[in-house]
């Protein structure tokens, strides 16, 4: 039997994801949590084969979750299983360690292949997906150019973007200028919404 912890935060989603996946002759959903900060716990109480993990919950996002579980239950393989069809959020779930990525509106044999495919070893990308993010490439964000978007998010001035990444304003306003051309962007407010949609944030 493969083993599964399933973590998303929408009650609704979960149970119908549990609800498919106990149909599976060989598949064994069992525990279902609703944020990211619960999910290790459930996994050393329940030692699962598979974590399938949204994005988007309280507390770790899952591609927070999937670098926790790669450290602390290497045993566990993440799957990814979200909304966002995006080549950034691909680049850093594998990064983060992630075995698989799957999207929410692919059909449930393609959710049911990628878990059986990573119990065996082996990695799963939605294939679409993968297809979008060999043409576009890498993130082109430098690491303290996605941090000063980041910081962006609450519409605050240089100054206080200077003062919570812990640079010179100078320094800020050449991150700021540097992305918004590399996201092809007007303002920086649209820069850090360019960013957030890749996936690069």
């Amino acid at each position: 039997m493969i083993r599964v912890l399933l973590a998303d935060d929408q009650a609704l989603v979960r149970g119908a994801l549990a609800s498919m996946l106990r149909i599976e002759p060989d598949i064994d959903v069992v525990a279902e949590v609703g944020s990211g900060t619960e999910v290790l716990d459930a996994a050393k109480r329940t030692s699962p084969d598979i974590a399938l993990l949204d994005v988007q919950m309280p507390g770790l996002d899952g591609l927070a979750v999937a670098a926790q579980l790669r450290h602390a239950l290497p045993d566990c393989r993440a799957v990814i299983c979200t909304t966002f069809s995006r080549p950034g959020y691909l680049s850093r779930a594998m990064s983060a360690g992630a075995a698989g990525y799957v999207v929410k509106d692919s059909p449930p044999e393609q959710l049911v292949n990628a878990i059986r495919r990573v119990h065996s070893g082996l990695r799963f990308i939605d294939p679409a997906l993968a297809a979008e993010s060999l043409a576009n490439g890498a993130s082109p964000l430098t690491d303290r150019e996605a941090d000063v978007l980041r910081a962006t998010a609450d519409g605050g001035t240089v100054a206080d973007i200077a003062k919570i990444v812990g640079l010179t304003e100078g320094t800020v306003r050449n991150h700021l200028s540097s992305a918004i051309g590399k996201t092809q962007a007007r303002t920086r407010a649209e820069a850090a919404r360019l960013a957030e949609t890749n996936g690069w944030l």
